[in-house]
């Protein structure tokens, strides 16, 4: 899936002599984080954050909760002085998965989207990614996770597909990943139905060893606890 089909279109965004008050407020009214800055011709120049805002203004700005309270005075900064420059972008034509390995390199969350001219055409946030992988992985529809360890070898994958369309099943996806044991994957499918009993005995007379989703997880932990530093 490109980054285009899963991008915010319709950016806000702000000018570099703009005051950082004007993008606070904007971030406040459209409930945002991030603020690409951009030239009368669309040419993206910088980003300028909430946390850029939080860095330059005092924290009282953040901490009022009476509209009535006076707010304290504070000298013009304009969005050029503090906005982050040299970004890191994408194009359009990017995968959600390109956007996904970025912001977790980058530790960013968020990456503009930009043409071969640099001019702004979309960003695309976690939040963003987050829709998209729902859709993709059809976890938005009820059903059911299966957890299947397999052994790394060609044709188990459709094994385990022929015998859960045996059962007249719905797949809504399937997902292949790593498991800590040499030789071995771990397989998620995501039925579209709550009524697994037949299809789970089925893939155990199988041969097949069942995962808990709920048990399982992504990174491994080490297996051993650290050695003590030694102390004189």
């Amino acid at each position: 899936m490109f980054v285009s089909r899963s991008m915010t279109q319709k950016v806000v965004t702000i000018s570099k002599d703009a005051d950082i008050i004007e993008a606070k407020e904007l971030m406040e009214q459209h409930q945002i984080r991030h603020l690409p800055v951009i030239e009368p011709d669309g040419l993206l120049i910088g980003m300028i954050t909430d946390r850029d805002l939080r860095s330059a203004l005092p924290a009282t700005f953040f901490k009022t909760e009476n509209p009535a309270e006076k707010m304290p005075v504070v000298p013009s900064i304009k969005v050029k002085e503090i906005m982050t420059q040299n970004l890191v972008t994408l194009s359009p034509m990017d995968t959600i998965q390109d956007a996904l390995l970025l912001i977790q390199k980058t530790l960013v969350g968020a990456l503009p989207v930009v043409d071969n001219k640099g001019n702004l055409k979309g960003i695309v946030s976690v939040r963003d990614l987050l829709r998209a992988f729902i859709n993709v992985l059809g976890i938005g529809q009820p059903g059911t996770l299966l957890g299947i360890l397999v052994e790394e070898k060609i044709g188990q994958l459709k094994k385990i597909v022929d015998i859960i369309t045996e059962e007249k099943i719905s797949f809504g996806s399937v997902l292949v990943a790593r498991y800590w044991e040499e030789g071995k994957r771990a397989v998620f499918p995501y039925l579209l139905t709550n009524n697994v009993v037949t299809v789970k005995k089925k893939l155990r007379d199988n041969g097949y060893t069942l995962l808990d989703p709920m048990e399982w997880y992504l990174d491994q932990l080490p297996k051993t606890e650290p050695k003590n530093a030694a102390t004189s």
